[in-house]
């Protein structure tokens, strides 16, 4: 099998040649794992590391931000942020806007982002691998910048429609950023990518009504419009969300990423007994206390004692447990990870 057939026989809930592997990782991870490796590039430290997936996307060409002193970053939502990494937002420029005037706030135009490149990008790959694409859709985490996270909070209760509105500005933006990367695309991309954060470290950052009530249409809505040019939808969330996942399969999501073992709720045999047969599980390597703190020996042990639990069957994607493997993981640990993905046999 190539790495495209591969991850797609996994979404398929049966066993490929070997469980596909993921690799997400932080610039400052990547730089010092090719020094180390003393390998020159980054398709090739993929290849390397047995990456099955590649990823294209649209590139922004809307006006250039203008940021206040002290702002590193401003998203196209015109939250200015600051601090190492994204930072953290400035201000909320939506908190005190009454609902009348949602409308009139400054929301980006689609036209910003070209797509122009995006099919030619991901027919290089001659289908050789599994393509991702469509926009990173962070709606909940724009609405927690433009609402402030405990002001959003209180509107659910005070002011759903407020916060239903704001949601609804994001998505549509969202929704038609992706809908033109996948006319651009035609069929060369696989898996439309998303992603937001639902869950902290000891549970779901929403209750299941909550989540259900806000959340769930525009989950949906994504979800068909990938499902709409032929597109498997696979959504990144930290944290403990198990509460979430019935909902998470009802919207029609077909893979969860990247499922943190360390958080409350996910332990990863309740999980595949639980969910394994209806939605593709992609991570669950703990990333600090297997791949920062281990040895490559005992990543090597545990490596095999996931793949054990959640290999069988299919519906799994083996990967870190955070999709950002962060600059201090040992490179060792990580290449230990990997090999013994690839060595890997169930049975």
């Amino acid at each position: 099998m190539n790495s495209r057939e591969r991850v797609l026989t996994a979404f398929a809930y049966r066993e490929p040649d070997r469980v596909p592997c993921w690799c997400g990782a932080s610039p400052e991870f990547w730089t010092k794992a090719k020094r180390e490796l003393r390998i020159a590039d980054d398709e090739a430290l993929r290849v390397r590391l047995g990456d099955d997936f590649r990823r294209v996307t649209a590139r922004y060409a809307g006006p250039a931000p203008r940021l206040s002193s002290g702002a590193t970053t401003r998203t196209v939502f015109g939250v200015e942020r600051h601090g190492q990494g994204y930072g953290q937002p400035m201000s909320h420029p939506l908190a005190d806007v009454p609902l009348a005037q949602i409308p009139a706030y400054a929301w980006p135009k689609p036209d910003w982002m070209d797509v122009s490149h995006i099919r030619a990008e991901a027919l290089a790959w001659d289908r050789q691998y599994a393509i991702l694409g469509g926009d990173w859709s962070p709606f909940w985490h724009d609405a927690i910048d433009l609402l402030g996270m405990e002001n959003m909070y209180l509107k659910m209760y005070d002011e759903p429609e407020l916060v239903d509105a704001v949601l609804q500005h994001l998505v549509d933006y969202y929704a038609e950023v992706s809908r033109r990367i996948f006319e651009a695309a035609g069929n060369a991309l696989d898996i439309f990518f998303i992603g937001n954060d639902f869950g902290g470290q000891t549970g779901p950052l929403l209750s299941p009504a909550q989540f259900e009530r806000f959340m769930v249409p525009h989950l949906r809505r994504l979800t068909r419009l990938g499902h709409d040019y032929g597109l498997l939808v696979q959504l990144h969330c930290c944290g403990g969300f198990e509460p979430l996942i019935p909902a998470m399969i009802a919207a029609g999501l077909d893979g969860l990423h990247a499922i943190q073992p360390c958080c409350g709720g996910m332990d990863l045999a309740a999980l595949k007994a639980k969910y394994g047969a209806r939605i593709l599980f992609n991570g669950a390597i703990d990333s600090h206390h297997v791949l920062i703190d281990g040895t490559p020996d005992s990543v090597r042990r545990q490596t095999r004692a996931v793949l054990d639990i959640m290999a069988p069957g299919g519906g799994y994607v083996a990967g870190a447990s955070h999709d950002t493997i962060l600059e201090e993981t040992p490179v060792a640990n990580v290449v230990a990870m990997f090999d013994a993905v690839r060595e890997y046999r169930s049975g």
